[in-house]
């Protein structure tokens, strides 16, 4: 879906939810005795929790994010998580606030977004649907080439696309060996008089023009008839995902991904978030929890409070990575990874890794700028070689700091690694997240990492 319209569907939906918050708490407001009775400056702050909490909601589930409207199982799953977080944010005020609201009150307004919710997104895919098969606003392309990278666009419209059209390939009869899902309509010198014929908006040529040169003049016909002609570049020969283009003085130059935190304001901006937010988790939290658990550890088990552990960090340098011991003193610790029965854990070490306590200390880690409060999580040196060798993109991730938690553990990609495939997405998980860096995401990671370890991770151990 072209990125205005997902622009405009994201806006659209983000104030039609807003205003129907508002709107019906307001609707009930005006309705409720209770309210004219004295009580209305507590509905007000009730009214303001709404807002703040849906938007929260919103935004910790990614509900708005472009990518969802083109997708609408995963846009319909995340409006349930909003819904569920919101009534659940809002009824932990209800608890908290200790004041006797109207459950009739609360309990329509509940509903009434349920409602809004349910019948806008109803709408929408009806909408869609509906204006997916008028001609006017469904668009025909035709392929330049039959081959695999022809077969790999047609194969992502078709999945992901209900406004486009496709009407099928040219490609030179000789050179077709199989039968196709969509058909070859003739050759590829007769591909630009079929496009004026029969209405078709956009050519996508996966021909090299560098080796067939007629293929310009196609392309200048095509423009000239007011049909936009595409070309479709090979990279796979470099590397099978996306690549980043830079454009410098005219000069295109590729390379294999973007990297946000590589332009020295967003470095900057990183450094200095990861700096307030450690020295206020360390004043505010560390000063008084650290002694308590320093003596818990010490009455559970023999040893020293902290362990320390060289590990992986940015550009590979190791550094020495803080956590409270949750093993009992052992020769293994540098080399064996810890399993969810481990023998070694200690009585409170459990508890520890249960509720990610033993991972605090970290934050001294992220104040001396050896770790960041988000990143990929730092590696044993031992588990960096062995990683390394399984996978070629594992050392793609320590092109940024490691992280006291990451955009993998939040998505369930934590704990022990028994199989190549676990690897494998943590790790994908950890390149989208250097690819897609923004203070923002850091935040919506802080608060998923909150989130999940007050829900309880089955992966935690």
């Amino acid at each position: 879906m072209n990125i205005t319209y997902t622009n405009l569907f994201r806006f659209f939906f983000a104030l039609v939810d807003f205003l129907a918050i508002n709107i019906i708490h307001l609707a009930l407001l005006l309705n409720l005795n209770r309210v004219q009775t004295g009580s209305s400056q507590k509905y007000t702050i009730l009214f303001i929790i709404s807002n703040i909490a849906w938007l929260a909601c919103a935004y910790v589930t990614g509900l708005y994010i472009n990518d969802q409207f083109v997708n609408f199982e995963r846009f319909a799953k995340r409006t349930l998580q909003a819904f569920t977080l919101f009534i659940t944010s809002l009824l932990l005020f209800l608890f908290l606030y200790n004041f006797n609201y109207s459950r009739l009150f609360v309990s329509l307004n509940i509903i009434g977004i349920g409602l809004e919710l349910l019948v806008t997104r109803i709408l929408f895919i009806w909408g869609v649907t509906y204006f997916g098969k008028q001609e006017r606003f469904n668009k025909k392309i035709v392929l330049l080439g039959y081959n695999e990278l022809s077969k790999q666009l047609v194969n992502y419209f078709s999945t992901n696309s209900k406004s486009i059209s496709i009407e099928g390939y040219f490609e030179d009869y000789s050179n077709v060996n199989e039968l196709s899902v969509f058909p070859i309509l003739g050759n590829r010198d007769e591909c630009v008089a079929y496009a004026i014929k029969h209405n078709v908006k956009e050519i996508y040529s996966t021909i090299s023009p560098e080796r067939h040169s007629y293929v310009y003049e196609l392309a200048q016909t095509a423009e000239k008839n007011m049909i936009r002609f595409k070309f479709v570049p090979d990279f796979r020969m470099f590397v099978n995902r996306n690549i980043h283009v830079d454009i410098v003085e005219s000069i295109p130059i590729l390379s294999f991904r973007s990297e946000p935190l590589e332009d020295i304001v967003a470095s900057s901006k990183k450094r200095l978030f990861d700096v307030v937010f450690s020295l206020l988790v360390i004043l505010f939290l560390l000063s008084w929890l650290l002694p308590i658990l320093a003596i818990l550890i010490k009455l559970n088990s023999r040893g020293p409070v902290f362990f320390v552990q060289l590990r992986s960090g940015k550009n590979n340098k190791q550094f020495r990575c803080f956590k409270f011991r949750t093993l009992t003193v052992n020769k293994d610790a540098d080399s064996k990874q810890v399993t969810r029965d481990d023998l070694r854990f200690t009585k409170f070490g459990k508890f520890l890794r249960k509720s990610s306590l033993d991972e605090l200390p970290q934050f001294f880690n992220v104040l001396l700028g050896d770790m960041s409060v988000v990143g990929p999580r730092p590696h044993m040196l031992k588990h960096t070689e062995d990683y390394s060798r399984l996978l070629d993109e594992y050392m793609i991730r320590h092109f940024v700091k490691p992280g006291v938690t990451g955009w993998a553990q939040v998505n369930g990609f934590r704990g022990e690694i028994k199989e190549k495939e676990q690897l494998r997405k943590r790790i994908e998980y950890d390149i989208w997240y250097l690819e897609n860096w923004s203070l923002w995401l850091d935040l919506r990671i802080i608060a998923l990492t909150l989130y999940v370890t007050f829900k309880g991770d089955k992966n935690a151990f």
